[in-house]
């Protein structure tokens, strides 16, 4: 009879503690990224401190390469890993439903494959009850069919989101939020600040001994890509109800002066990321859910790509069909956002709000 003599697997949450503690009396990487100086303000760490430190992570992996600690050394450390593993955790555990954020994380590509194509389907179907009037994309679905599926299908993943981050402050135990803390985050989140490396040249996410900007400026051209197409939307939304200007717009109109550059920036940026991704160590991350990361990265590519495709076959019978694929790819975005990794926005800019309001670290190595 042979004893088993494997030692019990520490949760992702007690690894990081461990890893944490090792790292916060080394202090060799405190000026690397806002995650090391944060963690020089108590020696022992809570759940909650864990949980925001994971959502300050940018998984830059400088630390990584920089480290004395990883293997084959006895601490094993992997710091961006396990803040991956704990961060993702935090995710799915303040979601509602738990059950959905966890499927999305492990089977992402085939959920997002397969409800582009059902609704894609449901799309064109109801193409076939054209409205009496309208042109371009209106001739195929009436703007008041387009409001009425939309607006829920926007507004309830927002409001899921919001409890998930009122769960999130309870945790991490934000306190009062000034003005000064959220413009601090969002000059922050502006910069991509945490992207720069500890000396602004860049991190080594693609290749250890190679620091770059490339992972910063993708999503960079990520977040403001998207940002035009959504002011895009608001200015067409505008302009039809406010102005009575209805679709389709000219070239020269602001919803194409936004939403063309938009779209070639989020394809640009949904490109690289992809590319960056497949170059990168997945065991730097939280390999479980690669799938549903690169799900989420090919999701905003397509919904950038279709919608560009409409503006050029504007006119053909190529309409129809492109439109329900990019209604379907849009309406799987903004159904799956509390559940994939579009939602790390909203909790990583909570963690930089929480970070302004706390008080500045000791600094040193006392």
């Amino acid at each position: 009879m042979s004893l088993d003599l494997t030692l019990p697997t520490l949760s992702a949450m007690d690894e990081a503690r461990r890893q944490i503690e090792i790292c916060n009396a080394c202090r060799y990487c405190e000026g690397f990224c806002s995650v090391f100086p944060a963690m020089t303000r108590q020696k022992a760490f809570a759940d909650g401190d864990l949980t925001q430190l994971a959502n300050l992570c940018h998984n830059c992996r400088g630390c990584y390469y920089a480290c004395q600690y990883t293997e084959p050394h006895e601490f094993a450390l992997n710091i961006p890993a396990v803040l991956a593993e704990v961060r993702v955790d935090s995710w799915e555990r303040l979601a509602r439903p738990q059950a959905l954020a966890r499927l999305f994380q492990s089977h992402g590509v085939a959920m997002v494959g397969l409800l582009v194509v059902i609704l894609a389907w449901f799309f064109w179907a109801i193409t076939a009850l054209r409205p009496e009037t309208g042109a371009g994309f209106y001739a195929y679905l009436a703007h008041n069919t387009l409001v009425a599926v939309f607006v829920p299908a926007f507004v309830l993943p927002l409001a899921l989101i919001a409890l998930s981050l009122r769960d999130y402050w309870r945790e991490v135990g934000g306190g009062r939020v000034r003005l000064s803390h959220v413009l601090h985050a969002f000059g922050s989140a502006a910069r991509m600040k945490n992207l720069s490396g500890g000396h602004g040249e860049g991190c080594n996410f693609e290749k250890g001994d190679r620091f770059s900007d490339r992972r910063r400026v993708f999503h960079q051209l990520m977040m403001y890509g998207f940002l035009l197409c959504f002011a895009s939307t608001a200015s067409g939304t505008l302009m039809h109800y406010i102005l009575g200007w209805e679709a389709p717009y000219p070239l020269l109109s602001l919803p194409k002066l936004l939403g063309v550059p938009g779209g070639l920036m989020m394809v640009a940026g949904a490109a690289g990321l992809a590319w960056l991704k497949l170059k990168a160590d997945p065991a730097l991350g939280a390999v479980r859910v690669w799938g549903g990361e690169m799900a989420f990265v090919l999701l905003l590519g397509a919904v950038a790509l279709t919608g560009l495709g409409l503006y050029l076959v504007t006119g053909t019978g190529f309409v129809g069909p492109l439109l329900a694929i990019h209604l379907a790819a849009v309406m799987v975005l903004f159904l799956l956002m509390p559940f994939s990794k579009m939602v790390h926005g909203f909790f990583r800019l909570a963690a930089l709000v929480a970070e302004a309001g706390k008080p500045a670290p000791t600094g040193g190595g006392e």
